[in-house]
């Protein structure tokens, strides 16, 4: 029989942890209050001033095809009119295409845009939440044919690639028979009376970008799509995906889960003290209070668990509590999703897709001092992140513990952007790499890009530099964006010949 010994070390190494938790409930919490709270001052002045704010113009957009006499889709539209300057948009996209590094490659004989969607991450929140706030800092406007849909801030990366589908195709949402069963959960969810881009298809794919989590709802829908997943819709393929763009994507999980309260046994189950059970008992709570005018303005995304106190009553709110049921006894959400140990199991059936164009921008706000990995700089930092950009410079996995992957090693996931490490966004490569390519900052928009290969680069800024408060980013956010959105827009149909396969050995150092 063990016993527990109570040394001082252990005190002061239990009061530290403690301390440690409440100040990242503080700061998270005060974080999440201005965010809410600077929405809901826009829209009161907004509806005082008596105008419609600008960031809403798109709110409820959806594409449709123009066609042309002969029958031919020409081009694709929004609902609403976008007044941006194309020009000055365009000279903006030159610049970011020699700053960044990835020029656009403009193919012949094809004239459609196929619509841009924008994924969220974690806590994120789509153009029908959080008012006239933008998670994407506006960018949304600064092109047309861009959907932003909302998919929940905490839902499973699985549940929000169902939810996406739907948003896009039309029709109630389908979990799945199985998968219902499997994590207690209703099988459908809301409808779609009408889908953003009911036309897509092969002959009619998208552009995905997605930001932190979403780039691993990008790829676990095309991966669905792949597989024929969705029932009444057997004619789906990987091919409905033109480009997937990853902005400091997850893609390889994140060591920072371990620091919220992820145990690195599993990768899956809470520290019992942690940020994240404070992160379940305030959203358990929210979620039974089910006040309308709050879901209506932010929504966790977990109506498919029937929590609300008129359907669980007082006994279902007891059993979420004390983890019987629900979605964080069954694991069925975000945060477990962006484990390492996660990431090297969802990693080995997610693949990189031939006819499908990848980029990736993974960010970095740490240097070497001496010899540690540090924070770049507190000021330059975000409050929310800064203590979390030092802890995972300093996270080493526990001796005790098997490695979560055979060559893992610390001094590889120190460098990071606060939230995610900076070697998990460059592009899939556990457990095994991907087809890759670095682009740096001296290429041009001359060169050769071929679907099926992870183009990346790497920016300095911390995780939320380029979402939610343009002026942090100032030019950068115009630069970035209007590169993303160009590219997109200039990358219009698959290539019709393949391009030669000694240009891209040549440009990627093959």
């Amino acid at each position: 029989m063990s016993v527990w010994i109570l040394t001082p070390r252990r005190i002061l190494w239990d009061v530290v942890c403690i301390a440690e938790v409440i100040v990242s409930v503080v700061v998270h919490l005060s974080y999440g209050l201005s965010v809410f709270g600077s929405a809901v001052w826009i829209d009161v002045m907004s509806t005082l001033s008596a105008s419609r704010p600008q960031s809403r113009r798109h709110a409820h957009a959806r594409v449709h095809p123009i066609v042309d006499e002969n029958g031919e889709n020409s081009k694709f539209v929004a609902d609403d009119d976008d007044d941006d300057d194309d020009e000055r948009a365009t000279t903006r996209a030159v610049k970011q295409q020699h700053v960044e590094g990835f020029g656009a490659h403009v193919l012949e004989g094809h004239h459609e845009k196929p619509p841009i969607v924008l994924l969220h991450g974690i806590f994120g929140f789509g153009k029908e939440k959080l008012g006239s706030l933008s998670y994407w800092g506006g960018a949304e406007q600064r092109y047309d044919r861009i959907l932003v849909p909302d998919l929940g801030a905490l839902t499973s990366i699985h549940d929000r690639a169902c939810l996406l589908f739907y948003y896009l195709k039309g029709g109630a949402v389908d979990f799945g028979l199985k998968r219902s069963q499997q994590f207690g959960h209703s099988r459908f969810g809301r409808t779609y009376e009408q889908g953003h881009y009911a036309e897509w298809d092969e002959n009619h794919p998208i552009h995905l970008v997605g930001h932190s989590s979403g780039v691993q709802v990008a790829r676990h829908l095309q991966h669905m799509l792949a597989e024929k997943a969705f029932p009444g819709h057997k004619t789906t393929s990987a091919d409905w995906v033109l480009s997937v763009t990853s902005l400091s994507g997850a893609m390889n999980g994140t060591t920072r889960v371990f620091l919220d309260g992820i145990c690195p046994e599993d990768g899956q189950t809470m520290k019992t003290i942690s940020l994240l059970q404070f992160l379940r008992i305030g959203v358990l709570f929210y979620e039974w209070l089910d006040i309308p005018a709050l879901k209506k303005y932010y929504a966790f995304g977990f109506d498919h668990y029937n929590l609300s106190w008129h359907k669980a009553g007082m006994s279902g709110l007891r059993d979420t509590m004390l983890g019987r049921s629900g979605p964080f006894a069954a694991r069925n959400w975000v945060i477990p999703d962006l484990s390492i140990q996660h990431a090297v199991e969802v990693n080995k059936k997610l693949q990189t897709y031939p006819n499908t164009y990848y980029f990736s921008y993974a960010t970095k706000h740490t240097r070497k001092v001496f010899s540690q990995i540090l924070p770049k700089s507190f000021l330059g930092t975000h409050p929310l992140l800064f203590l979390r950009a030092l802890q995972i410079c300093l996270w080493r996995h526990p001796s005790h513990l098997p490695p979560p992957y055979d060559v893992y090693r610390d001094e590889d996931w120190q460098d990071n952007d606060g939230a995610l490490n900076t070697v998990s966004q460059l592009y899939p490569r556990i457990p095994i790499e991907h087809p890759h390519c670095e682009i740096g900052t001296e290429s041009t928009n001359d060169e050769v890009l071929q679907p099926g290969i992870w183009y990346y680069t790497t920016l300095q800024a911390d995780h939320i530099y380029f979402i939610v408060n343009r002026d942090r980013a100032g030019v950068h956010f115009d630069l970035l964006y209007d590169g993303i959105f160009q590219r997109c827009h200039t990358q219009m149909r698959r290539v019709l010949k393949s391009q030669p396969v000694e240009a891209v050995k040549s440009l990627c150092n093959l």
